[in-house]
This record gives C-alpha cells, structure tokens and sequence, in this order.
C-alpha cells in the first residue's frame, strides 16, 4: 500500500513506471503481433481438414503459442536468451544483430517496444494514478496489437477486438468514461455506419473496400468513448489514411487500386479522439467561429 500511495503522489514516478511496463509490455506485443495470426491460420486449416476429411485422423501438431516454442533467431534458429531479450537494450547491445549468426534483427521490434512505452506514459499522464488508467492501458496496448496485425496480415482479430468491445461496455456500466447510453450507441453506430458504407461502395463498384474487421473495431472504439467520438474518429483515419495510403503507395511503387489496411487508421484516430476529442472539437468549433 505504501508503494501504491507513492506512486499516486509522485505523477513523475508514476509515469516513469508505467513507462517501464510499457516497455516490458511491448516486448510481449511483439510476440503477440508475430505470432498470433500463425497460431489462427493454424487453428483455421485444423477444423478445415476436420470438416473436408472428418474420416481421416489428423497428424499431431507441435506446440506453437504465445509461450512455446521460445522465441528463436529465424536465420540460424537459435534460442534467444533471456539477457538477449530486454526490451531497447538487448537490440542496442547487440547491435542490432543475432549474437549467434549476426544476421540482422528488424528494427520494428525495440520501435514496438518504445512506441508502447511512450502510449503508456501518455496515458498514465492524461489519466493519472486509477483504474480508469489502468484500463485504458489495456485499450492502448490491444490497438497497438491489432494495429501492427492488420498492417501485416490485413486481419483484424476477433481474439482481441470482441473481448475488448464488451470491457468497454462492462466499464461503461459504471460510467467510467462515459454513460451507458451513449456506449451502447456508440458500439451500434460504429459498426452500422461501416457497414452502411461497405455496402454502398460495393454496390456501386462491386468491389470490398474494406473488411468487417473495421466494423468491429469502431463498434469497439465507440463502446469505450459513445457515439460522441465516433465523427471525430471517422474524419481522423480517413484523413490520415488517405494522406499516409498515397505516400506508403508511392515509395513501394504500387498503383492506387492495391488494398491497404484501414485498422492501423481507426485505431490511431480512435485512440487520439479518446484521450483528446474534447479539446480537438472545442478547438475547432472556437476557430471556425461557433
């Protein structure tokens, strides 16, 4: 209790500290980012060949998980030890490359690490010491997650984004962002409203221009933050979205009919109209005069 009455008087410790369990955390998302959407094709070519051929009995998969097997170099398959796996400084220390063959480590993982960190300090400063805190970190770092998955995969996991929508809506009944009303709203409109547009693009080019895996997602955005959010965060990742589309288009040369991920978008502007929505609005409302 001592420990926890500190923190809670001392802001600057407190958000140090929870800079230091992002970290930590960050470590354990890169995992999740890596190995999740295998562990789900995994499980979906499972029940594929129980179904196509249920007579025929199935070979025996090795353990694969967010546990086991512990994490390995992908050149040389070497197991990665514990001192070899702190977050930042392992990476520094290595320089950047395999102790064991010296093949070079992606760089995304210590910016995941940090990214993590710095969302989780942010929260704990706009936040402060409490459980509205303590759960928004949660939100912070399952965008973070499904971000980074949809960038890869362009999927969208329902393992995260269905137990985090009903979190919302469990701690809304509380009223701890906002009042049960509006999240229940803004759960329905988030995925309505996608949905609607869905459809609309498809019946006028009989194209998919997105998935329902973003439906989900603003439901779940609009059950954390109501419906209030909702327009601030559709007008965000659109802008974002067509701005950083073009330029991720261009440097890989691609031409503009090549899908990308809508996710990373909601969620960025989702998770900025959550913590800043009010003051961007009061901002925009007081420039434009109203």
């Amino acid at each position: 209790m001592e420990i926890l009455d500190y923190l809670a008087s001392h802001a600057l410790a407190f958000i140090l500290l929870t800079g230091l369990l992002g970290l930590i955390v960050g470590s354990f998302l890169n995992v999740v980012i890596h190995r999740l959407p295998r562990m789900l094709e995994r499980e979906w070519l499972h029940q594929c060949r129980e179904m196509l051929e249920p007579e025929k009995e199935q070979p025996a998969e090795s353990t694969y998980n967010l546990v086991l097997p512990h994490s390995h170099c992908p050149h040389c398959q070497a197991e990665i030890k514990a001192w070899q796996n702190l977050p930042v400084i392992s990476y520094l220390l290595l320089r950047g490359r395999c102790a064991n063959c010296k093949a070079p480590i992606s760089l995304r993982y210590p910016l995941v690490e940090l990214l993590t960190a710095v969302m989780s300090m942010l929260v704990a400063w706009q936040f402060g010491f409490g459980w509205p805190m303590a759960a928004f970190l949660l939100l912070t770092w399952a965008l973070i997650s499904v971000s980074m998955i949809d960038a890869d995969t362009q999927l969208l996991p329902d393992i995260i984004v269905l137990p985090m929508l009903w979190l919302g809506l469990l701690l809304n009944s509380t009223g701890m962002y906002t009042d049960m009303q509006s999240a229940l709203w803004g759960a329905a409109a988030g995925y309505l409203t996608l949905w609607c547009v869905f459809w609309v693009f498809k019946l006028i080019t009989g194209k998919e221009g997105m998935g329902y895996g973003d439906f989900k997602l603003l439901a779940m955005l609009g059950a954390w933050g109501g419906w209030q959010i909702l327009p601030l965060t559709i007008l965000l990742s659109s802008l974002v979205g067509a701005i950083l589309g073009v330029i991720i288009l261009k440097s890989r040369g691609q031409s503009n009919a090549t899908p990308l991920p809508f996710g990373p978008y909601l969620a960025i502007a989702g998770w900025i109209a959550l913590i800043w929505g009010d003051e961007i609005t009061g901002t925009y409302l007081q420039f434009a005069g109203f």
